[in-house]
């Protein structure tokens, strides 16, 4: 018997129940689908992170609290025993001139309340030179004066999500918005920025760095950004900022160029998209698993074929490639169509959170999804064609 035989045979067995083929596809269809999905947010995310800090210019240099590269201090599980304050960004302003620009930035959530509107997001603090160093894009208002960031003013710029969910239908310019129970006005919004090194700029309001000082009760800062000059003195600047912040912090910093952080940010949202690739894998396994479990029933239900076929001359070959070309085409029609599947959900998706589809994680749940299918039929195949044909057409 030739291969073509064996597809037949195995397409006529896979037809005849409809029902419980699809059922044992479900498991693959999900777990490409997720590999698929899963890898497209974490890159869509990654290349418009990195994309909004590359557009900020090529002469920032970010000074962290904690020693990042050494004791993880400030990412996940790391410790921060010395906080900046606006005093150590002062200093800097000091000591570096008036050519370079700084600015101290607070970040912390907050809920925001227009009449009977509600929702959670996350201030933005700076000062009056925030404008320079994150380019904004004011669709109506301006920004926060330097008199109003020295008076700590309750005024407040809305990202482009915000205006549209506090004010959907009206100019927010002028207008009151709940801080945190306090009321602000709202001086200007800006168009959508998309994500950055401090988050979901679409989803923050700005407001100046002394207001939200007094809004949180706390006199620390998260870090200081300098915009340098001269994209040519930035390993400059980064020299000077750590021989500035040594005396009072000793190794308790870190002092980043732009180019050093977008290689941070670029590694852990790598990192953070193979594991969810990885979490999403699991789903193959356990399409796997079901696909040896059903061609084992398969095999028990066909005893008495199996056992007519080697009586009447089919080799162990013929009964091994059949069982196995069943599993692979469960396998890879699973793949099929959880690769469209998830290229629909990913286009679904763009609207609320940025995704690309990536050839490679396209290629890798496909050619996985095929593998599941050779490595779990192989045993019920070979379990089939190792049946004693005489046993087999006494079976009942």
């Amino acid at each position: 018997m030739n291969i073509f035989e064996s597809f037949r045979i195995a397409l006529r067995a896979l037809n005849a129940n409809k029902v419980r083929s699809i059922l044992t596809m479900l498991g693959v269809i999900i777990g490409v689908a997720a590999v698929i999905l899963l890898v497209a947010i974490g890159t869509g995310v990654q290349k418009e992170v990195t994309g909004s800090i590359e557009g900020l210019g090529s002469n920032l240099v970010f000074a962290f609290p904690g020693n990042i590269e050494e004791s993880g201090a400030g990412g996940p599980g790391g410790t921060i025993t010395k906080q900046f304050t606006i005093e150590d960004a002062d200093l800097i302003d000091r000591r570096l001139g008036p050519d370079e620009i700084v600015v101290p930035v607070i970040q912390a959530a907050a809920t925001l309340k227009v009449g009977n509107r509600e929702m959670r997001t996350t201030v933005a603090a700076g000062n009056e030179y925030s404008g320079e160093v994150f380019a904004a894009d004011y669709v109506d208002g301006r920004g926060y004066r330097r008199s109003e960031v020295q008076a700590a003013s309750r005024v407040v710029i809305l990202g482009s999500r915000v205006r549209d969910q506090l004010f959907p239908l009206r100019d927010p310019i002028g207008e009151t918005v709940d801080v945190n129970g306090q009321r602000f006005t709202v001086i200007g919004h800006v168009a959508s920025q998309g994500g950055s090194l401090t988050g979901d700029q679409d989803n923050q309001v700005f407001m100046p760095v002394t207001t939200a000082q007094r809004l949180l009760g706390t006199t620390d800062i998260s870090i200081i950004i300098i915009k340098a000059a001269d994209p040519e003195n930035v390993n400059s600047v980064q020299a000077q900022v750590e021989r500035i912040l040594k005396p009072r912090f000793g190794e308790e910093f870190s002092v980043f160029t732009q180019a050093q952080t977008l290689g941070i940010l670029s590694d852990l949202l790598g990192t953070l998209t193979v594991m969810l690739a990885g979490i999403a894998g699991i789903s193959l396994l356990v399409g796997g698993i079901g696909i040896m479990n059903i061609m084992l029933v398969s095999v028990s239900e066909r005893t008495r074929e199996i056992g007519i076929r080697k009586a009447v001359g089919a080799k162990t070959y013929d009964i091994l490639s059949q069982f196995v070309i069943e599993a692979v085409m469960l396998s890879v029609a699973g793949g099929v169509i959880g690769i469209v599947l998830g290229w629909v959900g990913s286009a679904a998706l763009s609207t609320v959170v940025p995704t690309e589809i990536t050839p490679w994680a396209v290629a890798l749940a496909f050619l996985f999804s095929a593998g599941v299918g050779i490595f779990f039929g192989v045993y019920p195949a070979y379990r089939a064609s190792r049946l004693d044909p005489i046993e087999a057409l006494r079976y009942e």
